[in-house]
């Protein structure tokens, strides 16, 4: 999909856009009972830069979709739901860092640098732990989360998945990367 400028989607693109995510929402109505999709999507087209962001979640293969409303905020929160870690951010260190301490077989990219790039925050264990009462995901990848400074101070960092019926929440030094584990991010809208 070509974007028409850096951080703004065409209208064709945004109503496309909007379709896709719709449809999620109607398909998935068990992430959101309380939600009305014409709510969601007047706080959506409010909010232009946000479409542009969840088009890079959807074009990466995370699915977005509602999970949340902070009444507090107004904000409605968006998590990537697709099944499995998304496809267009596997392969990848935790962070920079653990990019660059990497002395052979680097990858492209790491988690912490592509979230950021795209706008999104990586799910924080309490986050990634709550997806996953919403469906069965990652049950054959892993998903890199937000790790704490102190484990990663000493070079770790944290993923999950679902195994065994059950979320596990694993380590790895930061410089890891495997074919199967990406990261899933949220998005405040």
């Amino acid at each position: 999909m070509s974007k028409t400028n850096k951080k703004e989607l065409s209208a064709v693109q945004t109503s496309d856009l909007l379709h896709i995510l719709k449809l999620r929402f109607e398909q998935n109505i068990n992430r959101h009972k309380t939600l009305e999709w014409n709510k969601v999507q007047e706080r959506l087209t409010a909010k232009p830069e946000k479409l542009w962001v969840l088009d890079e979640m959807e074009i990466s293969g995370g699915e977005p979709d509602v999970v949340e409303y902070d009444e507090a905020t107004g904000e409605y929160i968006f998590y990537d739901c697709s099944a499995e870690s998304p496809k267009g951010r596997r392969s990848i260190c935790y962070d920079l860092e653990g990019l660059e301490s990497r002395k052979e077989h680097q990858p492209e990219n790491n988690a912490v640098d592509m979230a950021a790039a795209m706008g999104i925050e990586l799910l924080t264990e309490e986050q990634y732990r709550y997806l996953q009462q919403l469906g069965k995901f990652d049950t054959k990848t892993s998903s890199w989360i937000v790790t704490p400074s102190a484990i990663r101070k000493l070079g770790g960092a944290l993923f999950g998945d679902r195994r065994y019926d059950h979320v596990f929440v694993y380590h790895n030094g930061a410089q890891s990367y495997y074919a199967a584990r990406a990261f899933r991010g949220s998005l405040r809208v």
